[in-house]
Formats: C-alpha cells, structure tokens, sequence
C-alpha cells in the first residue's frame, strides 16, 4: 500500500504486553492511532493489522480500546477478540481503567499536587477561536476530572526556560483533558501548538510544517506528553502495563 505523507511518519510501535486476548503497544509520536478524514498515511491500526494477520485471517480482531493524540507518545490497549472488545469496552465505561500520564510543562508550578476539575468545552461554543478542535474550560462544560504531582523541576538553562515533569492521573477521559487543564492552571505542556499560549503557532505549523522559528517558540516537534502506565481489568485479574518516558522528553529535561 502507498501512502501520501505530508510529514515523516513511520508506523512505530513495540509491543509492551500480549497474551490471547489483548496486545499493549508503545505508539511513537507522530503516529496516528486510526485512519481519519481523507489522510492517507501509516497509523497504528495499520501496523497493528499486520502484526496480528494470523489471528485475524483465524477469526480475530483488532479494536483500539484507548485512542492517543497524534502526538501523544505511550501505552495503547487493543482488544484482539470481540470478548475481549465487549469486557473493555464495559470496563471503560464503568472508568475501571486506571491510567497515568508524563507531561514535561513550562514553568515550576508553586504546588507538589493539584487537582483539577474545571468543566471541558469545545472553545468556539462559547469564545472565538481559528482551530476547530480547540477545547477550553468552561461551567458550561462536561465534568471533568485531573490529578497532578510534581515529580521532577528544572531551572532554565541558556537556551531553555525553567521546565518540570509532571504526573498525570486523568479520572474523565475528555478530550485534550490533560492538555487544556494543564494550560488552565499556567503551566501548558511544552510543544503544545494548540494550548501553549498563541493559536498562532498551530495556524502556522499547518500551513508550513515545523520551522526553526517554531522551534524558538515551542522547544519540542510534539506536545511533551507520554501515556506511561495502564491498569485494566480482564478476566478476572489486573493487567498493569508501564512505558518508559521517550527520549524526545528525557532532552528536555537535562539540566547540562
């Protein structure tokens, strides 16, 4: 199959954890997890599909359980049997999976934890906006839920400005949940084109691709945040999964 890729995207994925019923990856960045729109370019469902072309050519299949952004690096579940999809699915629902996430933020935050539970809204119901998908906090919203822990902080250097690593417990699954509150609190995630202050830099990284001068501006190609643990119920156990923060994010933190 060819592709049409407007940017350098290879189908990167290891696998994590596997047995007869589910496969844990480790999506990179800046792979698509599913087909979209009219995009024709290797995702994660793709590669997946090939990886697992004996179990499907036996009757298998292959349901993402969790979505990650484009650029959101880390853990995602696949159910590879339809009992498996329809206990998931359930357990989704029921919020009975625990997952963790590791953002790199601009700026020291004044606190060790917070939590977050300001309501999420898509921002152009309520407020202008140039980028069709952007979400913001709003009363309006639907309830919403984040807990965060300052794992790590790191004064600016020469050509960085103070950075921190952040722990990121999501209870609501909303979109750009983690994002957008982090943005709430003054502390977004460095690389976020959409929530780092300036739409602008998203507007431009679509019309240009990415730039020195974005990367004056954003520090990271990506959003710097990873999906770094997954608990899920199934079959009667809990089946934890870990993924190692990328190196992409690793650099940002090096104090030298």
């Amino acid at each position: 199959m060819s592709y049409d890729m407007p940017i350098a995207v290879q189908a990167d994925f290891t696998v994590l954890y596997e047995d007869a019923a589910v496969l844990a990856v480790d999506k990179a960045a800046p792979l698509l997890t599913h087909p979209t729109g009219d995009k024709n370019e290797p995702t994660l469902w793709h590669g997946v599909r090939e990886l697992l072309a004996y179990e499907l050519a036996c009757g298998g299949q292959v349901s993402l359980v969790n979505r990650l952004d484009r650029e959101t690096s880390g853990i995602t579940l696949v159910a590879k049997t339809a009992e498996a999809a329809r206990e998931l699915g359930k357990a989704m629902q029921q919020r009975l999976l625990h997952k963790e996430y590791l953002a790199v933020v601009l700026g020291s935050p004044l606190w060790s934890s917070a939590c977050c539970a300001e309501p999420i809204l898509r921002m152009e119901e309520v407020a202008e906006t140039r980028i069709h998908v952007r979400q913001c906090c709003h009363p309006q919203g639907r309830p919403c839920h984040t807990e965060f822990d300052v794992l790590l902080r790191v004064p600016a250097r020469r050509y960085l400005p103070a950075m921190s690593l952040i722990r990121c417990v999501p209870h609501t699954g909303r979109m750009h949940q983690i994002r957008v509150h982090l943005a709430h609190l003054g502390y977004p995630i460095v690389g976020d084109k959409i929530y780092g202050g300036d739409e602008q830099n998203y507007l431009d990284f679509i019309e240009t691709g990415w730039t020195p001068q974005l990367a004056a501006r954003l520090y990271s190609e990506r959003h710097a945040l990873h999906a770094s643990a997954l608990a899920f119920p199934l079959g009667g156990t809990t089946i934890n999964v870990n993924s190692p923060m990328p190196s992409d994010m690793r650099l940002l933190l090096e104090e030298a």
